[in-house]
């Protein structure tokens, strides 16, 4: 069937070779391109519908989003295009990301707003939670770790979602990855009176206090996610599971009898869903650290039992070490003396630029070329880990391209999840980022700038298995 987009049409369904609705007249296609086939959800600010891109060969299905524009003045309705398509920008940017939809098209039509993104096969947490039940602690933590480096990349990009709750996000069906739906929208609503709206941006049920109050931040994605975690571990709504009395939240008396959640869990989601901000994690990357288990005693770099606080900040510490002692060992006969000295003085700039130019020596190219994947590969191992011995003796154990591998097997051999741990951007990017200080996250330095190819992401996953030699 087509459906007539046309609002307040009276009689919308009309048969698949329509080209006009028999009701009212409108054009049922898009563009002469997107024919709405179904209504899937509606709301204060437009409708979304399920639609066929009859622009390729097997019609493949999308999702079509309607916004509705409030106002007649030709100004203001100007205004608002205006917004729309900085918007749709911003969605596009996100829409490279692997677990968000990207966006196929935005345009107006009829003196509507469009915009057109992909389809993603398979079920909502919502429908898989009524049709399978509750989820069990193990399901929760696939989850924060699925969906932690998602929500790094869209805060990363000054964006919040604002409306994150089981049924945003679906669980693949190609793959069983979970892919956050929904964005945009809500942003375009909050950031302009433009569009009409009835209800606060968000659902009641998860949104942060704040966000309620019209002020969202980044934390206010953290409180939803972690309210959506409650629910699917309990199956009862949000409301119920918040005492408004003691204000607080009271959703362990209604986990089902026999489940058994461990301290640890509770308190990251508790501290997830701390009504006041300044008691929640700040930050997608404190979460991500909080959910990240790294070896206790990593092979041939023992450490001394860490601190209650900030796991990955102090379980490689040690006293700072002297430039004296170390085995300048190649197999192609590479002076590491250099390096040594620049690492025993904390220059890590310049030791991060000295790392790239001796592994270039070390596979026989000229200094600072950039390196394939093939020439990972073709590094000695004597160099390697003379190269490595060096980076985390003097980093106090904390750089290193041995601290990256088990940062890198921590995270299930995740590349999303390890460059948001380490701080890097799960992007070729410019070397902004980079942080040549003590302070950086644990595993940050020697930085990837030096890497080049198609498939430069599988880095890691090289050097880690070369590593694993010894």
């Amino acid at each position: 069937m087509s459906y007539c987009l046309t609002p307040g049409c009276f009689s919308p369904v009309n048969p698949d070779n329509a080209q006009f609705c028999l009701s009212c007249g409108a054009l049922l296609s898009l563009k002469n391109r997107y024919r709405p086939i179904q209504l899937i959800g509606q709301g204060g600010f437009g409708k979304t519908f399920l639609a066929l891109d009859e622009g390729t060969s097997n019609k493949v299905r999308c999702v079509v989003k309607q916004l509705y524009l409030q106002s007649q003045n030709t100004l203001v309705v100007k205004k608002a295009i205006q917004l729309f398509r900085q918007e749709a920008q911003r969605l596009k940017d996100l829409g490279q990301h692997p677990q968000i939809p990207s966006l196929l098209a935005h345009f107006e039509q009829q003196k509507q707003l469009y915009l057109v993104q992909e389809f993603i096969p398979g079920q909502t947490l919502e429908k898989e939670l009524q049709a399978k039940g509750v989820f069990n602690e193990s399901q929760i933590w696939e989850l924060l770790k699925d969906l932690i480096p998602v929500l790094k990349f869209v805060h990363d990009r000054q964006i919040i979602h604002r409306d994150i709750k089981p049924a945003n996000i679906i669980r693949r069906q190609t793959d069983g990855k979970l892919v956050l739906i929904d964005f945009g929208v809500a942003k375009l609503i909050t950031d302009s009176a433009l569009f009409r709206t009835g209800t606060a941006v968000g659902t009641t049920e998860y949104a942060a206090p704040e966000q309620m109050k019209g002020k969202a931040l980044p934390a206010s994605d953290l409180y939803s996610l972690g309210v959506t975690c409650i629910y699917l571990l309990t199956g009862v709504s949000p409301f119920d599971l918040f005492d408004t009395a003691d204000n607080t939240w009271v959703w362990q008396d209604f986990l089902p009898k026999g489940t058994e959640i461990s301290d640890r869990l509770k308190r990251i989601l508790n501290k997830l869903i701390k009504p006041a901000v300044n008691q929640r994690y700040q930050s997608v990357g404190d979460v991500l650290q909080a959910i990240t288990i790294l070896p206790s005693t990593p092979a041939k770099i023992p450490s001394s039992p860490p601190p209650k606080n900030n796991i990955l900040t102090n379980i490689f510490r040690r006293p700072i070490a002297q430039p004296q002692g170390d085995r300048l060992i190649s197999e192609v006969g590479i002076d590491y003396t250099k390096l040594q000295h620049l690492l025993a003085a904390g220059k890590w700039k310049e030791s991060d630029r000295e790392t790239w130019a001796l592994i270039c020596l070390a596979v026989g190219k000229s200094t600072n070329a950039y390196l394939q994947l093939s020439d990972i590969e073709k590094l000695p191992d004597e160099d390697l880990q003379t190269i490595d011995r060096l980076w985390v003796k003097y980093s106090q154990r904390r750089f290193g391209f041995s601290v990256q591998k088990y940062i890198f097997h921590s995270v299930d051999d995740d590349y999303g999840r390890f460059c948001v741990t380490v701080g890097w951007p799960t992007h070729q990017a410019n070397n902004s980022y980079l942080k040549f200080s003590l302070s950086a996250p644990v595993g940050h330095l020697p930085s990837r700038s030096w890497i080049s190819g198609s498939q430069w992401w599988r880095h890691e996953a090289i050097m880690a298995a070369k590593l694993a030699k010894y």
